[in-house]
């Protein structure tokens, strides 16, 4: 497969660290907080569905799974689309999918409808948006690359803390098909942010242009050659597995304890707020130069730390346990989410992150349609809160040793490869980069500037 790249971070150019930078961050930030915090934010409207259809629990929480399973099963088609139409353009596609989704939910007339719509379509448009999202804030970020993927994080919590309340003042005012067709209307702001995400362009030079560079292929499948990027993208998948089920779960364990309602799903609230300060310090504490080349190991241990709180979180015998394990568990879950972006882009390098990110959210697709559903039929077989959280712990602890024995015993190239990815990405700032000379570099050393390239440290 190939194609023309429109929006390809061109060779020679300097990520900027700034500048416009912000603008795409602060979409980034937008696209993100609606990606994770919708499909949880429209579970507000599942008791108005139940008596609209006559349908139970179980068959509205469908809803957010398809969500979720779009958002990440659709990460190859968001490379392909990406890599042969450019960010901007899937990204304005993508929000009118999103707002088309909602607003035709709004006139359904059958619960099979509303996946369709609320589902399929509208999960496909935010997938749209999101994966773009992230390469455009990777082109524009290079030193500040770890705090502004936790800041573009942070997103997620900030949304959810402000959507779900959203939807309920919606929901009483002016039911669920209102509710639906304003939050359609609200995602319109997908296309805003599409807006922003501008392509940076290499320097012209006064003369003529040089031959045309190769188009890249559309699915770079190479990437599973590359032992690092096998190692995380297994590890991910396992710690999706268990990631998520805590959350789930946390407010009906509480509620099984005897906790009035609105004291149990407080808990939800201590945990995303821990979660919007955590994401930003992580990524700021992992831009540290002494502490950046080992964001591998850190990630690492962020997984670790997220499953021992599971593991310990399964004594908790009252609240104020669960009060604790959220605050513990917000720590923990704000650093991964800051954190699993940034190591992948240290794995296989910015030119293949495009096609890693969606094989990579392809592949915690399967997860995440297993993970939680586990969890659901352990606790009815066994009756049990304990035995759910003791899953879900042990499953993210063995993707930290995952990760952390394959980072140790399988170590990619050299150190020296790091300079042919300087010279691919960075222009000196004296200096003018012209085309042919970039062209011929590129035709006479194509060994040299392969597309992976790692450091002992950033190398699983």
């Amino acid at each position: 497969m190939g194609g023309a790249v429109v929006d390809e971070g061109p060779v020679g150019v300097k990520a900027p660290d700034g500048g416009w930078g912000w603008a795409v961050l602060f979409g980034c930030f937008v696209i993100t907080g609606f990606s994770y915090a919708f499909p949880k934010a429209v579970s507000v409207f599942f008791k108005e569905l139940i008596r609209e259809f006559g349908i139970g629990y179980s068959d509205t929480a469908w809803i957010s799974s398809i969500l979720l399973a779009m958002l990440y099963g659709t990460g190859p088609l968001c490379s392909v689309c990406v890599n042969r139409f450019g960010c901007r353009p899937v990204m304005l596609v993508g929000g009118l999918f999103a707002s088309l989704g909602m607003v035709a939910a709004s006139f359904c007339r059958s619960i099979i409808q509303v996946y369709l719509t609320t589902g399929v379509i509208t999960g496909l448009g935010l997938a749209l948006n999101f994966q773009p999202s992230l390469i455009m804030l990777n082109r524009y970020f290079n030193k500040r690359r770890p705090i502004a993927n936790g800041l573009a994080a942070a997103g997620s919590p900030v949304f959810l803390c402000a959507l779900s309340p959203l939807g309920q003042v919606l929901q009483d005012h002016y039911g669920w098909r209102g509710g639906f067709l304003i939050l359609g209307g609200l995602l319109l702001n997908c296309c805003v942010c599409a807006a922003l995400m501008r392509p940076l362009v290499a320097p012209q030079p006064g003369v003529a242009p040089g031959p045309q560079r190769p188009a890249r292929r559309l699915l770079d499948l190479s990437v599973f050659r590359d032992r690092g990027f096998v190692i995380y993208a297994v590890a991910a998948s396992i710690m999706v597995l268990g990631l998520f089920v805590p959350p789930v779960f946390v407010v009906s364990y509480a509620k099984d304890m005897g906790v009035p309602d609105t004291k149990a799903a407080f808990l939800l609230t201590i945990l995303g707020f821990i979660d919007i300060f955590a994401r930003p310090t992580a990524g700021f504490i992992t831009g540290l130069k002494k502490v950046r080349p080992y964001s591998v190991y850190l990630f690492s241990f962020a997984m670790f730390f997220n499953g021992f709180t599971d593991l310990t979180g399964s004594t908790a015998s009252n609240y104020g346990g669960l009060v604790v394990f959220c605050i513990f568990f917000g720590i923990s879950y704000g650093m991964v989410g800051a954190l699993q972006f940034e190591v992948l882009m240290a794995v296989v390098g910015t030119h293949k992150f495009p096609s890693a990110i969606g094989l990579v959210l392809l592949l915690e697709a399967m997860a995440v349609l297993i993970g939680p559903p586990s969890g659901g039929k352990l606790l009815d077989a066994t009756h049990v809160y304990k035995y759910v959280f003791l899953l879900a712990g042990a499953e993210v602890v063995t993707s930290s040793l995952v990760l952390l024995l394959g980072n140790c015993f399988c170590m990619g190239k050299r150190p020296e490869a790091v300079a042919a990815e300087e010279k691919l990405h960075t222009a000196p700032a004296d200096v003018r980069v012209d085309s042919r000379e970039v062209e011929h570099f590129l035709k006479e050393e194509p060994e040299k500037n392969g597309d992976v390239v790692h450091t002992p440290e950033t190398s699983v």
